[in-house]
């Protein structure tokens, strides 16, 4: 769990949730892993239950639980997150302005039409940023970051496959027995990237799309699908960015419909990221996905490592249904990751 900043707020408590279940969207049992800090950067963290442990994690080994069941290391990383922002907004701005002049009528499942100028145009300015090469707009941030090991029996209780989101709520007590503390009020939540921002008030009105963004944060799971409308409506406009109607993955390409985005748009309401424990290779983003709808991908944990395109393979799919096209014009983060050697994440 990655944060912009040099140190982490002793007014927050850092939660990520791993439920497991036996398949897909089915899962039977939760285990919460909860950090805090003091104002000296201190970390005290819990794993459900069954873990916890104190002291200074900002070492690059981490610190380990008694039992060595749980490691953390709290500090100074480098995100592996990229993205051209610039290009992006440019792209989504020059939509925008077609739709408003009229240049870009919908059809009935809210797709749509751009003319083949405006289709250049948006996938050129995609590409660049500033009129320039891609950059990458978060390279040089100041990030901290959480990096958690746990071993597979503390959070697998209610099957081989997790579904993985993190949130940060407002820091409550620890208990007098030195147990984990209880859930506070939500502040920010995270699942699979991107959907919050691409698909969530994609072009409304700032004041409309922060309050849609606040909302969708701040929402417990029992609410997530009710966001699956506001998916669908956005889901629309990245099929239309190729002008090839219906190709976006999971659409229904006959169906000119608001139905036709609607499996898509209730999977990603869920905002799990899932891995199957079961498997040690991790090369495809949304593996898990993926595979559930018929994708043939070799045996694969999915989950997200911090050497996955995250933006290609996730807007690739929304735009023609693909995971292997850059839009933004970035294939790679400015630094080298591990997915092998704890903390993971480059040095700052």
């Amino acid at each position: 769990m990655d944060i912009v900043g040099r140190r982490f707020s002793d007014q927050v408590q850092y939660v990520f949730h791993v439920d497991s279940g036996p398949a897909l969207g089915r899962t039977r049992a939760g285990t919460r892993l909860l950090c805090q800090f003091d104002t000296a950067g201190r970390a005290r963290c819990w794993a459900g239950g069954e873990e916890a442990l104190e002291g200074d994690a900002s070492a690059a080994e981490g610190l380990a639980s008694r039992s060595g069941r749980l490691r953390v290391f709290a500090g100074l990383r480098d995100d592996p997150y990229f993205n051209n922002v610039r290009g992006t907004r440019r792209a989504l701005t020059i939509a925008a302005e077609a739709l408003r002049a009229g240049q870009a009528p919908r059809t009935a499942s809210g797709l749509p039409r751009f003319d083949a100028p405006t289709l250049a145009r948006i996938a050129a300015e995609w590409r660049r940023t500033d009129g320039g090469p891609a950059r990458n707009f978060l390279a040089g941030w100041t990030t901290s970051a959480i990096v958690l090991s746990v071993d597979l029996d503390v959070v697998a209780t209610g099957g081989p496959l997790l579904a993985v989101w993190a949130r940060t709520e407002r820091r409550q007590a620890v208990p007098a027995d030195g147990a984990m503390p209880a859930p506070g009020a939500p502040i920010d939540r995270m699942g699979r990237a991107l959907t919050g921002n691409a698909l969530v008030g994609t072009l409304a009105e700032e004041d409309i799309a922060d309050q849609l963004k606040e909302a969708y944060n701040r929402a417990e799971p029992a609410g997530w699908a009710g966001f699956a409308t506001e998916i669908a409506r956005n889901l629309a406009l990245y099929d239309g960015l190729d002008g090839v109607a219906g190709n976006q993955w999971l659409a229904d390409a006959k169906d000119d419909s608001p139905a036709r985005y609607r499996r898509l748009a209730e999977l990603l309401a869920d905002d799990r990221l899932w891995v199957d424990s079961r498997q040690t290779r991790c090369r495809h983003y949304l593996a898990v996905e993926r595979q559930a709808f018929g994708v043939a991908l070799p045996p694969d944990c999915g989950g997200r490592t911090p050497l996955h395109e995250v933006n290609a393979v996730f807007r690739s799919l929304l735009v023609r249904g693909t995971p292997d096209v850059a839009d933004d014009g970035l294939r790679h983060d400015d630094r080298e990751h591990s997915t092998v050697d704890f903390p993971f994440l480059s040095a700052p």
